[in-house]
């Protein structure tokens, strides 16, 4: 199977990506999170895409994986996301049968490596504190947990986690 990256066009489907953000928080959803992402509709995927940079990951025509980088000024309730210099990553999803095939890690590569080219010098995310597993796994690709928030659209309290771009190469 050959997947292809490329950036968010005009031809792809937002219902498309909703669906597949709905497939991908599933298991976490199950868990009692309520990542807006489980159950986001296709005008707040849209609005998010139209905030940042949306890649798409393709096995032909099918869309399989997806994330958005965020950089900029910005409202937030995450303190840690207004420091100068600090992009972060949202909307970051696998099609579930494709999980630990390396996808993801291709994916946040092209965010992290589209932040160090905008500048940024750090590049951060927030999950949620019981995603023991998403911890994890950011955890191995080098974030490390920096501060806390509790956003009003979720039911559980998310760790900021981050990573310096300057690291990104290594």
């Amino acid at each position: 199977m050959e997947v292809t990256i490329r950036e968010f066009g005009p031809a792809d489907s937002l219902a498309e990506i909703t669906d597949l953000l709905h497939r991908a928080y599933t298991k976490l959803a199950e868990q009692g999170m309520r990542f807006v992402a489980s159950h986001q509709d296709v005008e707040i995927t849209r609005q998010r895409i139209e905030s940042g940079f949306c890649f798409v990951a393709l096995n032909g025509s099918q869309i399989v994986g997806t994330i958005t980088l965020y950089t900029g000024t910005h409202e937030s309730k995450c303190e840690y996301y207004l420091r100068p210099g600090v992009a972060r990553f949202g909307q970051f999803a696998v099609e579930p049968l494709l999980q630990g095939s390396g996808l993801g890690r291709r994916l946040l590569e092209r965010a992290e490596g589209l932040a160090a080219e905008l500048g940024c010098g750090e590049i951060a995310l927030d999950t949620a504190e019981g995603a023991h597993e998403l911890i994890a796994y950011y955890s191995r690709c080098g974030y490390s947990i920096v501060d806390k928030v509790d956003w009003d659209t979720t039911n559980y309290v998310s760790v900021v986690m981050t990573k310096s771009l300057a690291s990104a190469a290594s």
